[in-house]
């Protein structure tokens, strides 16, 4: 895939705010800016954060070229001074974030950046977009992986995605929250997930009869058969005609049908007919594959409820487009300002009390139990130590007097350092390394945080210093 220059996807106020900073001299004034979320999408307990390496890889290529440039002076707008600055930017900002794979709450800062003003700005949009959308499909197809309950999901929505871009870190994500595969080829071949799928009802239409598309896939593909069945009729065509195949076929080769594909009708009934069906001929190994508009809800309907005999599920608009809530809704917001050689806390103030933002240059503690189940987050001043030996209070820091004393904790610093001094110092993990870290993460979390519909809430607190800062600056702003 060619090299695409997204040097300037950024929102043009950025740029104007950019010049304005550059203008008045602020331009160099160092700046913390966090990036958090507010809500769980789909009244979940939990998030997935996705979306690291896109910023990384942005950053590592922030350069404006001459094209750039003489775009930028086109707009009239922006005069030659500030045109040379963006011509010789380099970036020096530090970045500290959490682990790609880590499950994620709201209100908690999960990517820092501190550095000159001028340089958070301009990375606020690529920031948000990577992280928002990639999080967004990581936590969908956690919550669908969950409810198959250790049968295979696989992305299966390639031709659903809102462009190539969402289909291609789409895959990436799902593949990180725990899809095996998907059916997006170039995602194979840029991420090393495993592209899948056999054959679409064209295949089968285009023959003369149904058996014969079933014969020639089986002559091509024998240690690979895997048949879609629903194009005529499920149980009495699709079904009989692939056992046939089996017999005829595979068997005198020394192979066996790989499985069936059921792509619409009553995918509960029709699984539990083909699963007799297959025994009956004693095709017990033979696997049944579904798909048709799957979300995590007709997921745990078909096996919980209706004790679907199905092995695996291909998950496509659903999944890839996040259709239940199709928006992560992170921000990038301002908390910090160095003033005289010190960072001085900023906070914004709203009537809506979740819009009011934890002011000052902050990390994120997760707090476990002796059974390495995680407690609660708990923000705090970048500087401060938990000290483990000791018991530590919880509260509620929208309800203080609701508080938990909690003793034998372990503690882990969720924010890393990413950059210092605009050097790269993290090692970008493999895809596959952040797939085993959302497993590690995800199974410290308690049954109750994972549950599809009223999950308990997990805390994030504030410290005690963090939250006398914040109602300081909450009642000098309201004097």
């Amino acid at each position: 895939m060619e090299e695409r220059k997204l040097t300037l996807l950024m929102d043009f106020y950025e740029l104007t705010m950019a010049q304005g900073y550059f203008n008045d001299n602020k331009h160099e004034q160092i700046a913390v800016f966090d990036m958090f979320f507010r809500s769980i999408p789909d009244n979940g307990g939990y998030a997935i954060y996705a979306g690291l390496e896109s910023v990384i890889n942005y950053i590592e290529s922030l350069k404006f070229s001459d094209s750039d440039i003489e775009f930028l002076k086109s707009k009239n707008i922006f005069n030659d001074k500030f045109l040379k600055y963006l011509k010789n930017f380099k970036f020096t900002s530090d970045v500290y974030s959490f682990k790609e794979g880590v499950p994620i709450f709201p209100n908690e800062p999960i990517l820092v950046v501190k550095g000159p003003l001028i340089e958070c700005q301009l990375v606020e949009t690529m920031i948000l977009l990577s992280i928002n959308h990639q999080s967004l499909i990581a936590t969908k197809t956690s919550r669908i992986v969950r409810e198959a309950k250790g049968r295979a999901v696989l992305e299966f929505g390639a031709r659903r995605a809102h462009s190539y871009d969402a289909s291609l870190l789409g895959a990436r994500s799902a593949y990180i929250a725990g899809a095996l595969g998907t059916s997006n080829t170039l995602a194979d071949k840029l991420y090393g997930i495993p592209a899948l799928g056999t054959m679409a009802h064209s295949y089968v239409q285009s023959f003369d009869s149904e058996y014969e598309a079933f014969k020639s896939y089986a002559l091509n593909y024998p240690k690979d058969t895997l048949l879609l069945v629903d194009t005529y009729d499920t149980l009495n065509s699709g079904i009989p005609n692939a056992i046939k195949v089996h017999n005829e076929i595979l068997k005198p080769m020394g192979e066996e049908l790989k499985g069936i594909r059921i792509d619409s009708g009553d995918l509960a009934y029709l699984s539990n007919e083909a699963r007799i069906l297959l025994d009956n001929a004693g095709l017990v190994n033979t696997k049944i594959t579904v798909s048709n508009a799957l979300d995590e809800y007709l997921i745990r309907d078909l096996i919980t409820h209706q004790n679907a005999k199905i092995d695996s599920f291909g998950v496509g608009e659903r999944l890839i487009t996040a259709r239940s809530e199709a928006v992560f809704g992170g921000v990038f917001k301002l908390t910090a300002l160095e003033e005289n050689k010190k960072i001085v806390p900023k906070i914004k103030i709203s009537d809506n009390v979740v819009k009011t933002t934890i002011p000052g240059f902050k990390q994120v503690y997760r707090f476990y139990d002796e059974d390495n189940k995680a407690i609660a987050d708990v923000v705090t001043l970048f500087d401060e130590v938990i000290d483990e030996s000791k018991p530590y209070l919880l509260f509620d820091p929208e309800n203080p007097w609701k508080e938990k004393l909690v003793e034998n904790f372990k503690t882990e610093q969720m924010l890393l350092p990413i950059y210092i001094n605009g050097k790269l110092v993290y090692e970008l993990p493999s895809l596959k390394e952040i797939k085993q870290t959302k497993e590690k993460y995800f199974n410290t979390l308690w049954d109750e945080v994972k549950r599809l519909k009223y999950p308990h809430k997990y805390y994030v607190d504030l410290s005690k210093p963090l939250w006398d800062l914040k109602q300081e600056l909450i009642f000098k702003h309201k004097k």
